[in-house]
């Protein structure tokens, strides 16, 4: 592993987070960039080593968590904070380098619960993974 890398990411996201959407610790951790085309998320990342399993493959949990920050961060976006009930992870190929693509979309948008589906795919095209998960709208704080 590149601990130079490691802990230079480690310090950059320390001195950069902020406890909001896009700029939190794990978000500033793994670089990752937001774009919101219409009604989807797309989360997009250059996987690094130490993010890697011992296989030497992208860690299946690094996978899981940016399919459900593009979820989340889309339902934020078009409805308000909400919360993750249960998601599915289904994975297709080890990533081992280059950049991952996450796309988040809406597969019905309800008032008191809403289902979501993300996709993570690599530089050619290729699923690495899928998921799809139940979300509850949160209510604002008063």
């Amino acid at each position: 592993m590149d601990e130079l890398a490691a802990a230079e990411a480690f310090e950059r996201a320390l001195k950069t987070q902020k406890p909001a959407f896009e700029e939190f610790f794990l978000a500033r951790l793994l670089d990752l960039r937001f774009e919101y085309p219409e009604g989807q998320c797309v989360v997009s990342f250059q996987a690094r080593d130490f993010m890697f399993n011992p296989q030497g493959s992208l860690h299946g949990g690094i996978i899981a968590m940016v399919m459900d920050i593009s979820m989340g961060h889309l339902l934020k976006r078009v409805q308000g904070s909400g919360t993750t009930l249960e998601m599915k992870t289904q994975y297709i190929k080890a990533a081992r380098q280059g950049t991952l693509r996450c796309t988040g979309e809406f597969i019905r948008h309800g008032r008191t619960i809403s289902f979501l589906k993300s996709s993570m795919v690599d530089e050619t095209g290729a699923t690495v993974a899928f998921a799809t998960a139940t979300w509850l709208p949160l209510k604002p704080s008063k």
